[in-house]
């Protein structure tokens, strides 16, 4: 061979050389990669070539699939009762991507996890058509229904959890949006999104996970967890030594009672009149790094709390000087809480001091319904005693019986709960969170339900707002719907 051939033949050789390395990396190195980029609209129409499996709520399905007229993407996703369950199934949409259950359940839903590896193989043979799985949840339905239809207009959310196991049994945001209605990526959609997406009522958040709150009163129960925890309290019935007017530690500040009767009262009658100079003077007593570990105990500063939607961290501050502690101790200064948070202080004293892990999904199942994994009910912490729980109920039960708590009341029932009024905006101008929590028990002495509400807004004037007057009665709704369906 000549040379001028040789060096052509070899040239070409290194061509054929890259192109084969180039193929391979494409292939095998890049291929997870490229098969996920947004820009692929190969994946996307895969994705929407089948219908989604559902999520299951008391054996019923909130999600369905429906056909896209003009285009490619065959199916787009549909909600029952939307704006109900958005605040757990998050949306799944063809233009926007998806959010919560939808998102991070999407393997199984979409038929794609490896876990369905043998039902998709199986298809291949039988000819059946590629199916999703459903995502089985622990919900409550009545007591979801119950939670929306009582928060109605309001701003604000509710949380039931089972206090037994973890399970949550209701969890509400409003107002509230219909994920059905930007599913698809007609022209429509976008603009549904839009409107939601720049909605000053900041529609798409969901409060009860993903939004923080000064707990305002509704933390004594912490305090109080802590005070007793740490010997601070022996007789929940002992007068203290609580002064009135209280002065904030290291000011000249007097804390301000919204009760009468504060001076020296006992931690049961400070709670059932929500005196805020005992809980103060209790908080700067039990220091702030043994209040830091009470709270943390009960889930305070814990950022990975997953439902499994992951819920915003819960803060009780760290490194603040002796008055902010004693403010935080009633649940102003830096505390925030969200409402899951609150629940799961009220699940914890409910359950005699122990704290079980907060779950939405109860179980997993292939298109076939066989459960391809299934939720334990897991322990969380411990953050009081059995013994000092009691006492804790005691008190928020005389709450209810006989203090701010009374529009509680059930019937039959044994209701504890704290009322919480947490101020917030410069100078307190703005208008007042309403809290309120509570739980509910069994004739056996167990509790099936506690819950936390909050109300961000109201059109009711300043002066109204209250735990007891607004937020009470949404918790009252929840408490009674979970108790009727157990009795069913």
């Amino acid at each position: 061979m000549n040379k001028p051939l040789r060096r052509i033949s070899i040239f070409c050789g290194l061509l054929v050389l890259a192109l084969l390395v180039r193929t391979n990396w494409l292939q095998y190195v890049k291929a997870e990669e490229l098969s996920t980029r947004k820009e692929n609209r190969r994946v996307q129409i895969a994705q929407y070539a089948t219908e989604r499996g559902n999520i299951i709520v008391e054996g019923n399905p909130i999600t369905g699939s429906a056909v896209t007229d003009g285009s490619d993407y065959k199916f787009k996703r549909t909600y029952l009762d939307g704006p109900l369950w958005s605040p757990v199934t998050g949306y799944a949409s063809q233009a926007f991507g998806s959010t919560q259950l939808e998102s991070l359940e999407d393997g199984i839903l979409t038929g794609n996890d490896d876990r369905l590896f043998f039902d998709r193989t199986i298809g291949m043979f039988t000819g059946e058509k590629k199916q999703g799985g459903n995502v089985v949840t622990t919900l409550n339905s009545a007591a979801q229904k119950a939670a929306f239809d009582a928060l109605g207009t309001k701003k604000g959310a509710a949380v039931a959890l089972d206090p037994r196991t973890g399970a949550i049994l209701a969890l509400v945001s409003t107002p509230s949006y219909d994920p059905t209605s930007f599913a698809g990526n007609s022209k429509a959609d976008e603009k549904a999104w839009v409107e939601l997406k720049d909605s000053e009522d900041k529609k798409l958040v969901n409060r009860a996970l993903r939004e923080t709150y000064p707990p305002g009163s509704t933390f004594k129960v912490v305090t109080a967890a802590a005070a007793l925890e740490n010997g601070v309290v022996t007789d929940i019935n002992a007068p203290t030594d609580t002064l009135d007017p209280y002065i904030l530690p290291g000011t000249k500040t007097e804390l301000i009672n919204h009760a009468s009767g504060c001076g020296k009262a006992s931690l049961n009658e400070a709670l059932r009149v929500s005196c805020n100079s005992v809980f103060a003077n209790m908080g700067d007593k039990v220091t702030r790094d043994n209040m830091v570990k009470t709270a943390e105990k009960f889930g305070f500063n814990n950022d990975k709390i997953d439902t499994p939607v992951r819920a915003f961290a819960s803060v009780y501050d760290k490194t603040m000087g002796k008055d902010g502690n004693a403010l935080s101790s009633i649940g102003q200064f830096n505390t925030a809480a969200t409402p899951l948070q609150m629940a799961m202080v009220t699940a914890a004293i409910a359950n005699d001091g122990k704290l079980m892990k907060p779950y939405m999904v109860n179980q997993l199942e292939s298109p076939g319904l066989d459960v391809i994994e299934k939720h334990e009910p897991q322990e969380m912490s411990r953050p009081l005693s059995a013994d000092n729980a009691k006492k804790l109920q005691e008190m928020m039960v005389n709450v209810v019986d006989k203090g701010t708590g009374s529009t509680a009341k059930i019937r039959g029932t044994v209701v504890g709960g704290k009322t919480g009024t947490a101020q917030h905006g410069e100078g307190n101008k703005k208008r007042p969170y309403a809290w309120f929590i509570s739980y509910a028990e069994n004739p056996d002495g167990s509790s099936p339900v506690a819950v936390a509400v909050v109300i961000e807004d109201s059109s009711a004037d300043r002066e109204d707002i209250s735990g007891a007057g607004l937020a009470a009665p949404v918790a009252k709704a929840v408490m009674e719907a979970v108790l009727k369906s157990n009795k069913g």
